[in-house]
């Protein structure tokens, strides 16, 4: 597949700071093949910069219908709803099922799953340690659990389990930062964390900070991250009208692996199946999106429903 480059485009209407810049934009565009008219499912809007490319210059967004469980997302995204767009402010996993028993079904269906730039860049949602804040990584502020009650009360069994699963580090250097964290804890910033995370790595380190495993297994933890998506697959053939085409882009190899099974599923289910790819392989952002660095890691698949 031959994909464009372009530089990013800013995601928010005009005058407004440029907040988030949307990943694989061009690659997205190319892959789905929206048109004029068609309706639309963005199961994680964000802050609406797929959803402005897709839906263009349509006066009236009746048809489409976007989700995002963040409240400051949904908050910027009022401006769909002024022209007749759904906005459902829950997580992906609660609106597919929701849609699924209202017997929605859709033209394109898109499912970003990665951090929001503005989550990652406002210190106080605790999603980064580049600037302190508090232990939150909360998408939905709505939720009890926190990265805080985690750090805090899961047992040193617990964290090392976390960590290994969905950090992916060994389990003897997961081991060593979760008998720290016992041993240290109450946390409740960001830096504080960090720290003891670095200072547990014991060895030089040079452009990936030590703790930034740690931080995406609670991050991932925190929002059931990986639940939602495994169980998010399943109901995508439903949520689609025949010919309807349906695309995730996933940002770490625990999401992309679920993605890729399910869609290997598909392709190997014959007559059975209910969606044939649209690409083999993924669409890689370091090479389809360059200009987009928190693109790097991003992974672009699809399908099409028979």
């Amino acid at each position: 597949m031959s994909i464009k480059e372009h530089p990013p485009q800013s995601d928010l209407p005009s005058g407004e700071p440029a907040l988030h810049v949307p990943v694989l934009l061009e690659a997205t565009l190319q892959l789905l093949q929206p048109l004029q008219g068609e309706s639309y499912l963005d199961l994680t809007a964000g802050y609406g910069g797929h959803a402005s490319a897709i839906l263009g210059g349509t006066e009236n967004f009746a048809d489409a219908c976007l989700v995002d469980r963040d409240e400051y997302a949904i908050s910027r995204l009022e401006r769909f709803a002024e022209k007749g767009a759904r906005l459902l402010s829950t997580d992906f996993l609660s609106a597919a099922r929701q849609l699924n028993e209202e017997g929605r079904q859709f033209d394109i269906v898109l499912a970003d799953l990665g951090v929001s730039s503005p989550q990652l860049d406002q210190s106080e949602r605790g999603f980064s340690f580049a600037d302190d804040g508090p232990l939150d990584m909360r998408m939905d502020q709505r939720q009890e659990v926190t990265a805080a009650h985690i750090v805090n009360t899961y047992s040193a069994s617990q964290l090392t389990d976390v960590i290994v699963r969905y950090g992916e580090e060994p389990r003897g250097f997961a081991m060593r930062i979760a008998t720290a964290i016992t041993a240290a804890r109450p946390f409740s910033s960001t830096r504080q964390l960090a720290e003891l995370v670095k200072a547990e790595y014991r060895g030089p380190w040079k452009k990936i900070h030590p703790a930034t495993r740690t931080f995406q297994a609670l991050r991932i933890e925190v929002n059931q991250e990986l639940q939602q998506v495994e169980l998010l697959l399943p109901l995508l053939p439903r949520l689609l009208k025949p010919g309807g085409r349906v695309g995730i882009i996933s940002f770490h190899s625990l999401e992309d692996r679920l993605v890729k099974r399910y869609f290997a599923e598909q392709a190997a289910a014959g007559y059975e199946a209910e969606l044939t790819l649209l690409n083999k392989k993924p669409i890689d952002g370091a090479t389809y999106d360059v200009h987009n660095p928190r693109s790097r890691s991003a992974k672009l698949r699809g399908a099409v429903k028979k």
